[in-house]
């Protein structure tokens, strides 16, 4: 839609969706607030991306910045929240925002067809879609794909369009989830009786990632913002080793030292630990259960332990459940404008293709500054007579 946006002043444009709507992935991120992107900007926001050179240049093209006095030239001015997560203001909802936007759309006679969706190519590359049992072949000087990873199946991205690139000889990827939960075995206590409590104001690490926020303790696992963003390193652990810890680190903003100078010279036992320590009796229930008696019994050791107890992780919660995904359209098919490199007239944007972000407003935002790229390079291509 993006992409039509900036294609539609100047040629025909027709967006065609297999589901009965349009955006209905926009839908479902605005069920909890509608995170359009974040205020990082330049390198910030390069390094939130993986691979961070892939995106760079639609990144800086149209930034954050832009995309906001993109919104605002709709009618929807936007706020920053916490942690620099921007959102259109508040009492405008997500279904505003894909209403405003496709009554742009089709005030530059952009055509929408929906409930056609794309079944394959012909030997000769050429495109056709579904519609009623019937398939339609399509001509156009160029074709735009955004046909979503293999996460939130519920809005038609299922990623079962791989098979159809690998005929035209597009080498893919399998998906992964990303932005998911974590499933760890608790034992039982936990689960009983603290799953849907919240771990507050911890880090979480694995390897050279780090992440402060909150986790929710759930039945198979850990959810949250402080385990979104280290995703990649917890599946590459996985992927190696089959297996995983993360260090929960309970007093980030407390050094090993000042936590020790908390029990010099007192006779400290555990059940002063709650509060000496300022610890809650969920955080006590996980340390507990992730820690020696040796270690539990021995205040020095315990207080090193809050700054380092090892979790194991057994695995990331299933595809289905993720937020995102990566896997798809291998990079190396791609050109710096996202079309293919064997076929220069067929482009990919977004989730198709094997990038990765945390939440935040990244998504979103890549997704944006992907179609508006994509859009601006056929303009450039007609310039020049390609």
């Amino acid at each position: 839609m993006m992409a039509a946006d900036v294609l539609s002043p100047f040629h025909d444009v027709h967006i065609y969706d297999k589901e009965k709507n349009v955006g209905q992935k926009l839908l479902i991120a605005g069920k909890g607030g509608l995170n359009i992107t974040n205020i990082a900007q330049d390198n910030e926001l390069f390094r939130k991306y993986s691979p961070e050179d892939f995106l760079k240049d639609a990144l800086r093209d149209f930034d954050t910045s832009a995309l906001r006095q993109w919104f605002l030239q709709m009618g929807i001015p936007t706020y920053s929240g916490t942690s620099g997560r921007i959102f259109p203001e508040t009492g405008i909802k997500a279904n505003d925002v894909l209403n405003k936007l496709t009554d742009k759309l089709k005030a530059h006679y952009v055509q929408f067809h929906l409930k056609h969706e794309f079944v394959r190519f012909d030997e000769d590359q050429n495109v056709f879609v579904k519609h009623n049992d019937q398939e339609i072949m399509l001509n156009a000087d160029y074709f735009i794909f955004a046909l979503g990873g293999a996460s939130w199946p519920v809005t038609g991205s299922a990623g079962t369009w791989r098979t159809l690139f690998e005929d035209i000889g597009i080498h893919t990827l399998p998906f992964q989830a990303s932005n998911c939960g974590i499933n760890i075995a608790w034992p039982e206590h936990i689960k009983l009786n603290h799953a849907g409590k919240p771990l507050k104001n911890i880090s979480i690490s694995i390897n050279q990632a780090h992440e402060k926020g909150e986790a929710m303790i759930t039945e198979y696992g850990l959810e949250g913002n402080a385990i979104y963003p280290i995703i990649p390193e917890i599946r590459k652990a996985l992927s190696n080793n089959k297996s995983a810890n993360i260090l929960l680190d309970f007093k980030p903003f407390n050094s090993a030292d000042q936590l020790l100078n908390k029990i010099n010279n007192t006779e400290v036992k555990p059940k002063d630990y709650a509060s000496i320590f300022k610890l809650n009796s969920v955080q006590l229930a996980v340390i507990k259960s992730y820690t020696s008696k040796e270690c539990y019994v021995s205040p020095k050791l315990f207080a090193k332990e809050l700054k380092q107890l090892a979790v194991p992780v057994n695995s990331l919660r299933p595809i289905e459940e993720a937020i995102s995904t990566i896997g798809g359209i291998d990079l190396e098919e791609m050109n710096p404008d996202f079309s293919f490199k064997k076929h220069p007239k067929l482009f990919a944007i977004g989730e198709m293709l094997n990038w990765d972000a945390p939440t935040g407003g990244f998504l979103l935002q890549a997704g944006f500054s992907m179609g508006h790229w994509a859009g601006k390079s056929i303009l450039e291509r007609n310039e020049r007579g390609y």
